[in-house]
């Protein structure tokens, strides 16, 4: 088998695959394999020195058989309309499989937002919603932040729809900031929601979690809170993370042995979540490559970083030990690492299952905006840990059922819960 790495080349194949085994009409198939509809525009932007720059916004691609779409918007200086169309075809498996009654979108604008002035970021977030405001809505298309966004953008954004469309509308976007229509507990709600999967799993392998150890690709809002999760609630140590350095335009890892401390982590870490080494250095941590966190010796792995990490390459650096991939990131495992995964034995988290924490909560957002009531802190993350719970062990019973890999056992409840939308539509 050839390396696949492109993001929607290996979106379409995992769907390929289950198609298969579903014994999906062919028709269906090629409509759910490609977005319904897709916007693509420019953004215009006058610059803090006076120059106009133009941005262009990578397609917004949408799926919304069940519901109003969701998905992140990202600035990411290597974003494309491949990645985006995979990250909104993984978003709606993401909302059938938590059984959220959204469909699923992305989108991005190919920029380094830690380059841009706070003025600059500003003025592009309400750009992006001039140019698209009259295809989002609460019933339409609710975006939320991704890789390179903030709840302040979101805020924004918010605020640029609620003066084009007269009224105030918190309900278009969600992970605004809390006290301007935001959810409590939604920061954390993507890291946590990979901890709840990552303990039913350790349920299910009967793993002793207060004797198990952790690695993590990333630092950032992800992978701190699944860091954190695992420490506090699982009981384990953490071992390493590693993370991108953006005044080096380097990757490294931060490894403690003795386990790292990650309230301390995230104390010397930027809003972007690059990790001031020096200060690690001198709490006994070593700095080592960007790829050392393949190669801790440890039982849990958790890459939550970019797509197409976990290749067939890459993931012969696996120690032995490893018994359990939990993929907070989208799309971090391309299929050949997949194969790899099935001939040892080790148990995987789908990222569409695994990281739906942030969606869910995003959804819990527009409930309240809806209700114009908002939650406690508490009763938002008990609220998460049942959907998670109950979604994560509905695709671990059709997996032992059917005998199948986890990501395909994700997959065929996704699919089946897309198509079953579209025939009561009466789209098929």
């Amino acid at each position: 088998m050839s390396e696949i790495t492109n993001a929607f080349s290996i979106a379409q194949s995992q769907f390929d695959h289950v198609a298969s085994l579903l014994h999906l009409d062919p028709q269906v198939k090629e409509l759910l394999r490609w977005p319904r509809r897709e916007f693509k525009f420019q953004i215009p932007i006058r610059m803090d020195d006076g120059s106009l720059k133009v941005f262009f916004w990578i397609p917004r691609p949408t799926q919304y058989a069940r519901g109003p779409t969701k998905g992140g918007i990202r600035f990411h200086p290597s974003e494309t309309m491949d990645t985006v169309r995979a990250l909104a075809m993984w978003m709606t498996w993401k909302c059938a499989v938590a059984d959220i009654p959204l469909g699923g979108a992305k989108g991005g604008v190919a920029v380094d937002s830690a380059t841009l002035s706070l003025a600059e970021k500003e003025k592009l977030c309400r750009g992006w919603v001039d140019a698209i405001y009259r295809n989002l809505g609460p019933r339409v298309d609710v975006p939320a932040p991704d890789v390179g966004t903030t709840a302040q953008m979101m805020g924004w954004m918010m605020d640029e729809y609620s003066k084009l469309a007269g009224q105030f509308t918190p309900g278009v976007i969600t992970g605004k900031p809390v006290g301007s229509g935001g959810s409590k507990g939604r920061k954390e709600a993507t890291g946590y929601g990979v901890i709840y999967n990552v303990r039913e799993a350790m349920k299910h392998l009967k793993m002793d979690g207060s004797k198990a150890s952790a690695s993590l690709q990333g630092f950032g809002n992800v992978a701190q809170f699944a860091a954190l999760g695992f420490t506090q609630q699982i009981g384990g140590k953490v071992v390493c993370v590693s993370y991108w350095d953006r005044k080096d335009k380097a990757a490294y890892s931060v490894v403690n042995k003795k386990g790292l401390d990650i309230p301390f982590l995230q104390n010397i870490t930027d809003e972007y979540g690059s990790i001031n080494k020096e200060k690690a250095k001198e709490v006994g941590c070593s700095i080592e490559s960007g790829d050392a966190w393949l190669e801790q010796d440890v039982e849990v792995l958790i890459p939550a970083a970019l797509e197409s990490q976990l290749t067939g390459e890459t993931v012969k650096k696996l120690s032995g030990k490893v018994k359990l991939v939990a993929e907070g990131a989208n799309g971090p495992t391309t299929p050949d690492a997949d194969e790899e995964f099935k001939r040892r034995g080790i148990f995987v988290i789908p990222d569409f299952l695994c990281n739906a924490g942030g969606v869910t909560v995003s959804y819990f957002e527009s409930v309240q905006n809806d209700m114009n009531y908002y939650w406690t802190h508490e009763a938002v993350l008990q609220s998460l840990d049942t959907k998670i719970t109950e979604a994560f062990n509905k695709v671990l019973k059709l997996s032992v059922k059917e005998d199948v890999y986890m990501r395909d056992a994700a997959y065929m409840v996704a699919i089946g819960s897309v198509v079953e939308a579209m025939e009561m539509r009466g789209w098929l």
